[in-house]
């Protein structure tokens, strides 16, 4: 069986087991309680009750709405009541309402019509009516954008009692008049019973029942007459913004318990209601005690924990032996295993897992060698180019003496002249070349030794323009220097710096076709993190570097280009070098605590996008 399975299928039928068991003694045990179940159920169905009122005004104000904005309605108002009359009673009729009242602007009577219980719709012609303070109210404010009112009012015509909802009459953004939709109780107690499956009593703004649908309802007087409230707390309850629990009463021979609360149409409070359970309503308990329940649902607990258990040691057993293995190989130990043996998924993963290890020690082993053997070479490298560069000096010394033995001997002679020039200027390329190689050796050593003193920048880049002066004239190319002399002095080593820009210098002159420029500007810059540094940028428009290469440039006997295509000569243009110049760069920035980057838009030998290298100095040195 898979991990899944194992996992997933007996915690799903657990859970089941374990829900319908708990649904079970919730239903017997908690709500087995007569008085909580009575109140909540009396609660609910008072916000039934409230939510059916509240569903009841959107029925009125639609109904109103579309009466009061019946074409030519509004206009009639004005005094053409046959008008109003012709207008709004078929749209009524149509929509069903029970009780319309329509008033104009001075607070007339433009029509009345009262559906009848056959369902004919009486006209009632009186200008005058008992529920027209409902909609004074509205005509009062004079305000064309107010909110529909509401109320509960009795109707002269029948005598019912009716829920009332008035709503302005507007033409041309002024109040024109007020239209009144009502229901009687009659038809809406019923339909709240329905929903609230409760018995369901509405309070006058006096505490007298003015509808119910208990007994025989509001056509018994007496009975009414038992069921209303002191006004005080009719008022309190009004003024509740929660339901209040009242006391058990008996009408024919039943026991009854009663919630009331107030009637609230969005901020209108207009009455008040209770909601009636018998209190039978209640189903008896079931004859299993209480203790039978609990010990059920205990034992259910006590077998889903144990399982769970012995489960989860299946799964975590084989994972904690897998985590110990990691652990173990992540600290070095690549001997470990897991030793899983399992057929399922964590098997299968022990497995491969083990399979890797195994390879990663294979390749490790490999590693190891192949990085000894590198060291190796590389101590081999470092000191051949050591010991090299101290061996070719002395034939150097002695090749620099005699050719100079030689000129002064055949001085007049223009001949050998050449040619013993010839042999200093080689002799001194061999010599940088060799330097360039002892600085390289001691930067990868470590034994770069800085000597630090106050070095103005800007007399520095000078001496570095005057060496190059008269390879810049030869090649044509522009040399500037903007704002390094402004720049602040910082602690650093003359020489070390003059090696850096020298470089540096040497590389721009080199890949600038002939023709270009290079600039060397400089700027303060305030880092955060190590305080006030010099900026020194030395731009050209040579070729550019590949943005693969940006990182490499800086690496040893780094060539971009084919080596053997580039000159000899070390400021002519592409001209060769062994690839140090750059690198020793980097380690004299480095050691000084400051570092090297280059920016290029790419390499194109065609549009020379040219190349920036920005250096950046701590002025007050690197242990400031």
């Amino acid at each position: 069986m898979s991990i899944r399975f194992k996992v997933i299928l007996p915690y799903l039928l657990l859970t089941l087991v374990v829900a319908v068991t708990g649904v079970y003694v919730v239903t017997k045990l908690v709500t087995s309680s007569l008085s909580e179940r009575l109140t909540n159920q009396l609660l609910e169905a008072g916000r039934i009750v409230s939510d059916d009122f509240a569903r009841q005004e959107i029925r009125h104000v639609e109904t109103a709405r579309i009466i009061a904005y019946t074409r030519g309605l509004a206009e009639a108002l004005d005094g053409d009541h046959a008008t109003v009359a012709a207008l709004a009673k078929p749209v009524a009729v149509g929509l069903g309402i029970e009780n319309l009242y329509i008033f104009n602007a001075q607070g007339t009577q433009a029509l009345h019509l009262l559906n009848a219980p056959d369902g004919t719709p009486i006209e009632d012609p009186q200008r005058e009516a008992a529920v027209q303070p409902l909609a004074q109210g509205l005509l009062t404010a004079n305000d064309p954008n107010a909110f529909p009112s509401r109320g509960l009012a009795l109707e002269a015509l029948d005598g019912h009692y009716y829920y009332f909802t008035a709503l302005p009459v507007t033409l041309n953004d002024r109040l024109v008049g007020v239209v009144m939709v009502g229901t009687s109780l009659e038809t809406l107690l019923p339909y709240l019973k329905g929903t609230s499956l409760a018995d369901v009593i509405i309070y006058g703004g006096e505490g007298q029942a003015i509808g119910t649908t208990l007994g025989a309802g509001s056509t018994d007087p007496e009975f009414m007459q038992t069921l209303a409230l002191p006004a005080a707390t009719n008022q309190l309850i009004l003024n509740s913004n929660e339901s209040v629990t009242g006391e058990n009463f008996q009408t024919d021979g039943r026991w009854y318990a009663l919630a009331r609360s107030s009637l609230r149409i969005s901020n209108d409070r207009i009455g008040t209601f209770a909601v009636v359970l018998p209190l039978n309503f209640v189903i008896q308990s079931s004859s299993i005690s209480r203790n039978t329940y609990v010990l059920l649902f205990t034992l259910a607990m006590i077998g889903v924990v144990l399982i769970g258990f012995a489960i989860s040691r299946l799964i975590i057993t084989p994972l904690s032996s897998l985590v110990r293995t990691s652990q173990a190989i992540s600290g070095g130990d690549l001997t470990q295993r897991s030793s899983i043996s399992s057929t399922d998924e964590i098997g299968v993963l022990a497995k491969t897992f083990d399979e890797m290890t195994d390879h990663l020690q294979q390749r490790t082993v490999e590693l190891e060698r192949t990085n000894r053997i590198l060291e190796q070479m590389d101590r081999a490298k470092a000191s051949f180019i050591q010991v090299s560069a101290h061996e070719l000096r002395t034939p150097l010394t002695l090749i620099k003496g005699y050719t100079q033995m030689l000129e002064q001997k055949f001085d007049p002679d223009p001949e050998v002249r050449k040619l013993s020039k010839g042999i200093l200027d080689g002799s001194e390329r061999i010599n940088e070349v060799v330097n360039n190689m002892l600085d390289v050796s001691k930067i990868d050593s470590q034994m770069l030794k800085i000597v630090p003193d106050q070095v103005q920048l800007g007399m520095l880049l000078m001496r570095v323009h005057k060496t190059f002066e008269e390879a810049l004239t030869e090649r044509n190319l522009k040399f500037s220097l903007d704002g390094v002399g402004s720049l602040p002095p910082v602690q650093a080593d003359p020489d070390l710096l003059y090696k850096l820009f020298y470089h540096l210098v040497t590389n721009a002159i080199k890949y600038t076709p002939d023709g270009g420029s290079i600039s060397v500007s400089g700027r303060v810059v305030d880092d955060q993190s190590t305080g006030l540094e010099v900026e020194v940028q030395v731009r050209d428009t040579g070729i550019g570097i590949a943005p693969e290469h940006l990182d490499l440039v800086f690496e040893k006997f780094f060539q971009s280009g084919e080596v053997l295509l580039h000159s000899s000569g070390k400021t002519k243009f592409k001209g060769g070098g062994p690839g140090l110049g750059l690198a020793i760069a980097r380690g004299i920035a480095k050691a000084h605590g400051g570092y090297i980057w280059v920016e290029s838009p790419g390499h194109d030998e065609a549009t020379c996008p040219g190349s920036t290298f920005f250096v950046r100095l701590p002025i007050k040195g690197k242990n400031a």
